[in-house]
C-alpha cells in the first residue's frame, strides 16, 4: 500500500498545475496591482501564487500586508509595504495574533470578534493606508483579502477598481448553499431550508452590528451610506474564489460578479526539502496529518494522532508548522515528527491525510488524489469537512475524538477503496480547474476595463 502522512497545512498535488495564461500566450498589457492583504495563515500561499502569476505575465505588483509577510513577498520578487495604521503582526507567534479564535466557543462570539477585530473594527485604518499607497504610487486594480472590508471602502473613495480574493470556499450568504460556519450539509427539504435562514439572519444580524462604525468609516471617506455592510460586495468588480467549482457547494443564484477561479496548488516557499526518513523498500502506508501552519491549541489532538497511527502498521510525517514546538510531541518510530515538508512530494506516495480541513490542506490532498479523516478545529474548517464526506472522499470525526476513534477510521479509510477512488476523481476535477485557472484573465480583465474607463473620462 502507499504512505501516510500526517502534517501542518503545506500539501500541495502530486503534480504541480501551472495556473492562468501560458507561457506560449501573447504578453499582457502590462498592468499595475496593489494586493491588501492580512496575515490568516492559510490566506498567504493562495495569495502569493497569484501574485507570481501576475508578475510572470509582466505586470507590475506590490503587496501592503503585515510586516511577518514581508520576506514571502519580496521571495515572490513583489514590492512590500507594511500597514502602518491598521492592525499589522510583526511575526506569527502566538502572542501576536490578535483573534485568539481558539479561545471563543460560541459561534456568535466568533462572528462578533471578526467584526470588531477585522471586517468593520479598523476598517478606517485599513481604508487610510490604501489611500496612502494609492496616493504614493496609483495602482490600476486593488486586490484585497474578501474580509477587508475597509480596503474595499478606500478603492472605492479613491475611483480604483477593488476585487476581492478568497483563498477557500466563499464564507458570505449564497441562495441554496448552506450557512457558514457549522459544516452543514445542503438542504434537502423545507426544514433545511429554515435551518439556513435562521443561521445566516442570525449571522447578518450579528455583522450588522457593525453598520453604524462602518458607515462613519464610509463617511469620514466622502462615501454614502449603506445598509448593511455586506453590500460592499456589491460595489467589488468581481469575486474571486480559489477553489473548484467541483469540490464546492455552487449556488444556483451566486453572488454579484462572483468567479471560481480555480485553486492554487503551490507548495510554501517555507517548506523545508524532504528526505523520506524510512528506506525506499519500505511500502507500509504513508499517513499525512495537517493541524494548521498558525495555532489553534492543536497540540493536544497531535499527541494522539500520533498515538492512534503509532498503534497502526503504518508510517506517518507529522509537520507541526512553525506554531507547535515538535520537541512537544515525543513519537514512536513509525512516526516523523518535523516543522515542515513540500506536500508535492510526499503525498505522491501517501494513502490517507489526517487534517484540521484547512482549505489549502484539503485542496491540495484531494488534487493528489488523496483520502482524508477530517478533525475541523474551527474557521473554514467544519465547511471543508462536510464537502470532502458529501464527495465520499473521507471521513469526519470530531477534534476531542479519542485515539482509539482516530485509528479506527484511519483503519476505515485506508481498507475501503472507494474513499481513494472517490478522492481521485475529485482530484482530476481540481487539478483541471488549477490548470485553466481564471483568476489572472479575469484581474487583467478588470484592470483593462479601468484603463479604458480612465482614457474615456480624461476624455
Amino acid at each position: 500500500m502507499p504512505a501516510v502522512l500526517v502534517g501542518a497545512s503545506s500539501s500541495a498535488p502530486a503534480t504541480p498545475a501551472p495556473a492562468g495564461p501560458r507561457a506560449t500566450d501573447p504578453p499582457a498589457t502590462r498592468r499595475t496591482f496593489l494586493f491588501a492583504h492580512w496575515e490568516g495563515g492559510g490566506n498567504t500561499p493562495p495569495m502569493l501564487g497569484i501574485v507570481r502569476r501576475l508578475l510572470q505575465r509582466g505586470h507590475a505588483v506590490r503587496v501592503i500586508s503585515d510586516p511577518c509577510n514581508r520576506l514571502d513577498v519580496e521571495g515572490a520578487a513583489a514590492s512590500f509595504t507594511s500597514w502602518t495604521r491598521a492592525p499589522r503582526r510583526l511575526d506569527k507567534s502566538v502572542e501576536t495574533d490578535v483573534m485568539r479564535d481558539w479561545e471563543v466557543k460560541s459561534p456568535l462570539a466568533m462572528i462578533g470578534r471578526l467584526r470588531d477585530q477585522l471586517f468593520i473594527g479598523p476598517s478606517l485604518q485599513y481604508a487610510q493606508d490604501i489611500q496612502a499607497e494609492l496616493r504614493r504610487e496609483p495602482a490600476d486594480v486593488v486586490v484585497t483579502s474578501e474580509m477587508l472590508f475597509g480596503v474595499m471602502a478606500g478603492a472605492e473613495a479613491a475611483n480604483v477598481q477593488c476585487v476581492s480574493l478568497a483563498a477557500n470556499i466563499y464564507p458570505f450568504p449564497q441562495k441554496g448553499v448552506p450557512a457558514f460556519g457549522p459544516g452543514l450539509q445542503p438542504a434537502t427539504g423545507p426544514l433545511g431550508r429554515l435551518r439556513d435562514w435562521l443561521i445566516n439572519t442570525m449571522s447578518m444580524r450579528q455583522f450588522a452590528k457593525g453598520r453604524d462604525a462602518y458607515n462613519e468609516t464610509r463617511k469620514a471617506l466622502g462615501l454614502a451610506p449603506l445598509a448593511h455592510p455586506f453590500d460592499q460586495l456589491e460595489r467589488l468588480a468581481s469575486q474571486i474564489v480559489l477553489t473548484s467549482r467541483a469540490f464546492d457547494f455552487a449556488s444556483p443564484e451566486p453572488a454579484k460578479h462572483f468567479l471560481y477561479a480555480g485553486p492554487v496548488l503551490d507548495d510554501p516557499a517555507w517548506a523545508d526539502t524532504w528526505q523520506s526518513p524510512w528506506p525506499a523498500a519500505d511500502q507500509r502506508p504513508l499517513v499525512l496529518v495537517g493541524f494548521s501552519t498558525t495555532f489553534q491549541n492543536q497540540t493536544d489532538v497531535l499527541r494522539r494522532v500520533i498515538k492512534a497511527v503509532g498503534t497502526l502498521d503504518v508510517r506517518a510525517v507529522v509537520t507541526t508548522g512553525p506554531s507547535i514546538d515538535r520537541a512537544s510531541l515525543p513519537a514512536p518510530a513509525n512516526v516523523h515528527v518535523c516543522t515542515s515538508a513540500p506536500h508535492s512530494q510526499v503525498l505522491k506516495d501517501a494513502a490517507l491525510a489526517i487534517t484540521h480541513c484547512g482549505h489549502g490542506t484539503v485542496i491540495r490532498t484531494l488534487a493528489a488524489g488523496v483520502p482524508l479523516v477530517c478533525m475541523p478545529m474551527g474557521r473554514d474548517q467544519n465547511d471543508n469537512a462536510a464537502r470532502v464526506t458529501a464527495r465520499g472522499a473521507g471521513v469526519r470525526l470530531t477534534p476531542k475524538a479519542s485515539a482509539e476513534k482516530i485509528r479506527d477510521a484511519v483503519r476505515q479509510v485506508l481498507t475501503q477503496p472507494q474513499y481513494r477512488e472517490r478522492a481521485r476523481r475529485l482530484g482530476e476535477s481540481i487539478v483541471a480547474d488549477a490548470r485553466q485557472s481564471k483568476a489572472v484573465p479575469e484581474l487583467e480583465r478588470v484592470a483593462a476595463q479601468a484603463s479604458l474607463v480612465s482614457s474615456l473620462l480624461r476624455g
